[in-house]
């Protein structure tokens, strides 16, 4: 009987991309597998058929020669490379485009699959710290202190789970090994053993103060050392800080992850700082001088040109943000907002049309050049 196309059995076109050929294979390989369909010879064959030909078209140079030859390209040797065999096709469960996406789809009917098969350890879970900072911590950096809510060494059996004077014992369902076997259709399929989680040893006389556990829920008090220049985002690792292992397995390791709180007077883009400046309009037009704030908590002097316009930006080299792991620092830019007065007293108003009929042509250019585009565009529209 003659084979069935490989795009066909997947229900793919022949162009198909790699992720269209991983989302077919995955919704047949769901629909025919053998632990679904207890029995089924013709699902059995079915699930092996699809696995033959996604095995091949995952694999470029595979394709490439299944493109030119057809299923002849794997009779006699003639594909070459694992999996090419003569008188038929080979697929093997163990490589690993194939187990990763075997391990993604039936972990649930294994127990873990291959991942749960070294994961018996007990080893406590990693935890996630969530710590806001503010601007100038961020800049200068700080020592802080954390409370977690975590799981730590039972003291009383110092994290054997077994009663004061006792031991734990080989497990007798999996004689030690932490692990069982159990034959699926035509699988053998190793995972944790149940009975000891994968420990190999069994407590008889648990700790009354743990349970048997080896561990207790208590919150815990860190000291944490932020850095200068860290963003916002930055994640902090602190090996063996995370929840204790099961009876004296390895602890896991607390993330903590920082967001810098918004400040009332700073933006940060990087290791640069921006900040808009109100100026009054007399000395924008004058000029004069300015003291603006940084982020080290001193003053600096701006010098203002006369004609200063809204948007206009003074740079302040190494003013900005501290670098993380150097010593150089970043840029500040004072963006200045002229502020035009408001609540004139008529005298302040007097003096201010006097200006205006004192002015000169020039002395406006962005106004006045605007206003003469307009006027030109009026122009052309009438005409």
């Amino acid at each position: 009987m003659a084979k069935q196309d490989y795009y066909e059995l997947l229900g793919v076109q022949k162009g198909a991309s790699a992720d269209e050929l991983k989302k077919a294979y995955r919704k047949m390989a769901m629909q025919y597998h053998p632990d679904r369909n207890q029995g089924d010879k013709d699902a059995e064959q079915k699930f092996k058929e699809i696995s033959e030909a996604y095995e091949v078209l995952k694999d470029e140079q595979k394709r490439a020669a299944y493109d030119r030859f057809g299923h002849a390209a794997f009779e006699n040797g003639r594909g070459g490379g694992p999996g090419a065999g003569a008188g038929g096709f080979n697929f093997d469960f163990g490589s690993g485009g194939f187990a990763d996406i075997f391990d993604e789809m039936f972990g649930e009917f294994m127990g873990g699959g291959r991942r749960g098969a070294g994961g018996g350890s007990g080893r406590g879970q990693d935890l996630r710290f969530n710590l806001e900072i503010t601007l100038e911590e961020a800049f200068k950096g700080t020592q802080t202190t954390i409370r977690v809510p975590t799981s730590v060494v039972c003291d009383t059996c110092s994290g054997s789970g077994a009663a004061a004077g006792t031991q734990p014992v080989t497990c007798p369902t999996c004689s030690g090994h932490g692990k069982v076997r159990a034959q699926q259709g035509f699988f053998t399929i190793e995972r944790t053993c149940p009975a000891c989680h994968g420990q190999g040893r069994v407590i008889k006389d648990a700790c009354k103060s743990c349970g048997g556990a080896g561990r207790l829920r208590k919150e815990k008090s860190l000291q944490v050392n932020i850095p200068a220049g860290v963003e916002d985002g930055t994640r902090i690792r602190l090996a063996g800080e995370g929840e204790a292992g099961l009876r004296g397995a390895p602890p896991g390791d607390l993330y903590i992850f920082l967001a810098l709180a918004p400040h009332p007077m700073f933006q940060r883009d990087g290791a640069n700082i921006h900040c808009r400046v109100p100026i009054p309009m007399t000395t924008a037009a004058l000029g004069g001088t300015i003291e603006v704030p940084t982020i080290e908590g001193s003053r600096t002097k701006i010098t203002v040109p006369p004609g200063t316009q809204s948007g206009h930006q003074f740079r302040l080299r190494s003013k900005g943000m501290s670098v993380l792991r150097s010593p150089q620092r970043g840029d500040m830019y004072i963006q200045a907002v002229v502020e035009t007065p408001v609540n004139l007293t008529k005298r302040q108003q007097e003096l201010l049309r006097e200006f205006e009929k004192a002015g000169k042509e020039g002395s406006h250019p962005q106004s006045e050049g605007f206003f003469a585009k307009v006027k030109e565009l009026w122009e052309d529209l009438k005409d």
